[in-house]
């Protein structure tokens, strides 16, 4: 029997499953979730695997600011650093900012850690400061604040 995760190929099929079932079965909710962010960053059109693992963060931070704001919400000022910077800049600059931002926290706290910015350093070092990699150690693997995310 199919998966109905592997069925969703639309972020709109993803947003219907995921109205559908959010009280009832918030488990197979948030695995929408995943599959709806997936597919935005694919869409987006990365040109590496962390370029699209980063666009994931971006994505999935949107899916909590819209959860909390009970509409949808665009992550603008992280949108607004991607076009200046580029993915890989704006990640690198929004984690090594000195103020504590929500994003990391809130992903944790939906259990979708591994999509924040920092989870993403540690997944590709090669492509960050030295700065960014070692705020992101603190952040992911003691836990410990100061903690960024778009």
């Amino acid at each position: 029997m199919k998966d109905v995760i592997d069925t969703l190929e639309t972020p709109a099929e993803c947003d219907q499953l995921i109205k559908n079932v959010e009280t009832r079965n918030p488990e197979l909710a948030k695995r929408a979730r995943r599959k709806k962010v997936q597919l935005l960053a694919i869409a987006h059109g990365a040109e590496s695997d962390a370029e699209r693992e980063a666009l994931q963060a971006v994505y999935a931070y949107e899916e909590i600011l819209t959860r909390k704001n009970r509409r949808k919400t665009r992550a603008s000022r992280t949108w607004q650093m991607i076009d200046r910077w580029g993915i890989i800049g704006a990640i690198e600059r929004a984690v090594n900012r000195p103020e504590e931002t929500y994003g990391y926290k809130a992903l944790v706290e939906m259990g979708m850690q591994e999509y924040a910015f920092e989870a993403v350093i540690l997944r590709y070092p090669q492509f960050f400061s030295k700065a960014a990699i070692d705020r992101s150690i603190t952040c992911v693997i003691r836990s410990n604040p100061p903690c960024q995310n778009g």
